[in-house]
């Protein structure tokens, strides 16, 4: 069982170094790449301006932000949901730019890069030459966009485990075949969120039993039979 995270950040702007800080932080618990419903989500008072060009692309003005904790206040509960399992984002490197500046003003260790993954990454290794943002991808996977007006950092998570999951390999997780009592051979499906399915073996006639061993003494020497 593999146990990973699945973050986004929001932030005042695009460079932690002249002064930009995080003020929304939400991350999804992802065991063996599907999201158990545990989460993580938090608001952060960043202790300066958020310039409306910000604004306009998550929605949130400082005035949103008033009483919420400020970042060195909440580090302690997000290191811990986060453990030292693997971190999965969209152009990671940013997130990871931004957490590690605050981590860093905070006195704390910061997160070791060898725990990135980065799915801006995955996508151009897929589609080379193509959009990737996590826009146009969940297009391209058919992934609802209705409700995302802006960058909200819970929601782009969820966007992203469907997108995640999809760059992984699809919905279907794995073929298996079983024999049901009687002999039969039935082949099992199984797929992320999906209903139980009802079995429904196919056991052969008497008589197709018998055609199907005559059409075998037709073949000159099988290999099932050496």
């Amino acid at each position: 069982m593999k146990r990973s995270i699945l973050f986004d950040t929001e932030t005042t702007g695009l460079d932690p170094a002249n002064g930009d800080r995080v003020i929304e932080i939400a991350a999804l618990e992802l065991i063996d790449d599907l999201p158990t419903g545990q989460h993580y989500h938090v608001l952060v008072h960043p202790d300066r301006d958020i310039p409306e060009e910000a604004s306009r692309v998550h929605g949130f003005t400082l005035a949103d932000l008033e009483g919420k904790p400020r970042f060195h206040e909440v580090a302690a509960s997000f290191l811990d949901f986060i453990g030292q399992d693997d971190m999965i984002a969209h152009n990671a490197r940013f997130d990871f730019g931004f957490l590690n500046a605050e981590l860093q003003r905070a006195g704390l260790p910061v997160l070791a890069l060898e725990r990135m993954v980065d799915t801006l990454d995955i996508a151009r290794e897929r589609f080379p030459g193509l959009p990737n943002s996590l826009d146009a991808l969940c297009r391209r996977f058919s992934i609802d966009l209705s409700a995302r007006t802006t960058h909200n950092a819970l929601l782009d998570c969820r966007l992203l485990a469907d997108v995640y999951l999809e760059l992984r390999g699809g919905r279907q997780r794995g073929l298996g075949l079983t024999v049901e009592d009687g002999g039969a051979v039935q082949a099992t499906y199984s797929y992320a969120g999906a209903a139980a399915r009802v079995p429904r073996p196919i056991v052969p006639s008497e008589t197709e039993l018998a055609a199907h061993a005559r059409f075998l003494e037709k073949i000159k020497d099988p290999i099932w039979s050496a």
